[in-house]
């Protein structure tokens, strides 16, 4: 009596063989996590909660360039909840961009505008916003944001979940968080420039902790359209420095 090939035998068994095999996989590939966990993540690789709420003022100073020779002395500064102070330094001239939170000036020598003048509403409101001092993905529920998971996106090699964030203002960002270090590797926003809407790009690097809070030490802006891009290096970062509110107020126009 003749029996069949023990590979005739298996050959019926095979799609099912692989069908289970594939089920096997599936059910232990890790699926991408929520959007929950991925923000939990970041706020642990910042240094966590409890330090990044006890920062009630920020200032950074560094140096920017624009790839050409030209170099310009930068300083920001932050205080709660939302008063941000901008200073730009080249060639003996300083430019000053200021909001408290409810209004802005500015002094820009490099526009002919020598005296304080008030900022656009829209200008304010996105001051406002970039003077959160934890960063828009932290508490962003209790803020009134909304974050969806829309995806990964390679970004300077590093691959990265993108994250839509609407902020409760309306306003769209898109952030851009290591899959790996979940450290922030780039935004995009639309910012006021001149009174018109402009797509921005920004790119961190070389995270480094003051005060057991991680910072980029190393930021590059691009706006859509525009070849040029401007290279910002960190070089000092002062956690809660004594800032006093009369830094974010406009100065009085001095009179002949």
């Amino acid at each position: 009596m003749s029996h069949p090939a023990p590979q005739r035998r298996l050959r019926p068994l095979l799609p099912a063989a692989w069908a289970i095999v594939g089920a096997l996989l599936a059910a232990a590939a890790p699926g991408s996590p929520s959007v929950e966990e991925i923000v939990s993540g970041y706020v642990a690789a910042r240094g966590g909660l409890k330090k990044i709420r006890s920062i009630e003022t920020l200032r950074e100073t560094g140096r920017a360039t624009t790839g050409a020779s030209r170099e310009a002395l930068v300083t920001r500064q932050l205080k709660r909840p939302a008063r941000t102070r901008f200073e730009i330094t080249s060639q003996g001239v300083t430019g000053v961009f200021v909001s408290n939170g409810g209004r802005g000036w500015k002094m820009s020598p490099f526009d002919g505008d020598e005296g304080p003048k008030p900022l656009a509403d829209a200008v304010v409101q996105e001051a406002a916003e970039q003077a959160d001092i934890e960063g828009p993905l932290v508490d962003w529920k209790a803020k009134g944001h909304q974050v969806e998971l829309v995806g990964r996106e390679s970004v300077n090699g590093h691959e990265a979940y993108k994250l839509k964030l609407v902020l409760k203002s309306g306003a769209v960002r898109y952030e851009y968080l290591d899959v790996k270090s979940l450290v922030r590797l780039r935004a995009d926003s639309t910012r006021q420039v001149k009174g018109v809407p402009v797509q921005i790009e920004a790119t961190y690097a070389d995270y480094k902790k003051t005060s057991g809070v991680l910072f980029p030490h190393t930021i590059e802006i691009a706006a859509a359209g525009r070849p040029v891009k401007l290279h910002i290096v960190v070089e000092k970062i002062e956690v809660n420095p004594p800032l006093s509110d009369a830094l974010f107020e406009m100065p009085s126009e001095t009179k002949p």
